[in-house]
């Protein structure tokens, strides 16, 4: 069986930075178990599948949409992944279908979330998800190789520090990391030319560091326009390969724009 592939690397203008993601459009459903080897086999830290609506499964996907998408770690099926929908949104809108502006992909667990073109760049509509306060965690301190100003807890573990350089300094013991009662952690300051920087920590799921992480920031756009008191933005992912994005927030929603470039076009044989 033949599958066209497309590699393409999320909230980045040029190729080797942002977050590399697999896409694979599909004219029907592969078992899930294929699409885990898959992405296990292209080992990046999510393979986005979708399928036409019209051959998608409605017993577990919203109407309203152009595609079904789901995504998969090297290790896990997730409930939510932004690079790798941006991704897709780029090959729909790029690749498969360059004469529209709009692409709507209905998911299993995180609604309809629709991306856009915006000038050079896509932007993503994304549900926002809250963090509340949590009690400090010495697991968790252990684990980072040094101890966060607040932690606060939601789909995600967002550990607060004062400062930039603080965040980019850690080196934390992945091991520990994905023994925690948590899928992921993001560690999070005020930055020193954008609003706020983030690194996002998942071995749990196969990724010792995302490179950008469209989920988390779904939790940190809200927590730091409540914190700035603004609705509108900028933010970086301090990982080695890095990325930017442009964070808007209202209505429970998070739209996050970026760019995005295509590394690798061609065909999976399995």
């Amino acid at each position: 069986m033949r599958l066209p592939f497309h590699q393409v690397d999320a909230f980045s203008a040029a190729v080797f930075g942002g977050n590399p993601a697999g896409v694979c459009p599909l004219d029907s459903w592969l078992p899930a178990e294929t699409m885990q080897a898959i992405a296990a086999e292209n080992n990046l830290s999510e393979t986005a599948f979708f399928v036409p609506a019209a051959a998608g499964d409605a017993g577990h996907f919203p109407g309203g949409a152009d595609y079904h998408l789901t995504w998969f770690t090297p290790t896990a099926e997730v409930d939510l992944c932004g690079h790798a929908t941006l991704a897709s949104g780029f090959v729909v809108l790029s690749v498969l279908e360059p004469t529209r502006d709009t692409v709507r992909f209905a998911t299993k667990r995180a609604g309809v979330l629709t991306v856009t073109k915006n000038g050079a760049g896509f932007e993503m509509d994304l549900p926002a998800a809250a963090v509340t306060p949590a009690e400090p965690s010495a697991a968790l301190e252990q684990a980072l190789g040094a101890a966060p100003s607040a932690l606060h807890t939601g789909t995600m573990w967002l550990a607060e520090f004062d400062a930039e350089d603080q965040v980019a300094a850690l080196a934390p013991d992945v091991r520990a990391v994905a023994a925690l009662p948590t899928q992921a952690v993001i560690c999070t300051a005020p930055g020193r030319s954008v609003d706020f920087v983030s690194r996002c920590f998942a071995p749990a799921l196969g990724i010792d560091e995302d490179p950008v992480t469209g989920a988390a920031h779904t939790l940190l756009a809200p927590f730091w326009a409540a914190r700035l008191g603004k609705p509108r933005l900028e933010a970086r992912q301090i990982s080695g390969r890095g990325g930017d994005l442009h964070c808007t927030v209202g209505d429970g929603r998070v739209i996050l724009g970026g760019r995005a470039a295509l590394y690798l076009e061609g065909t999976l044989i399995v």
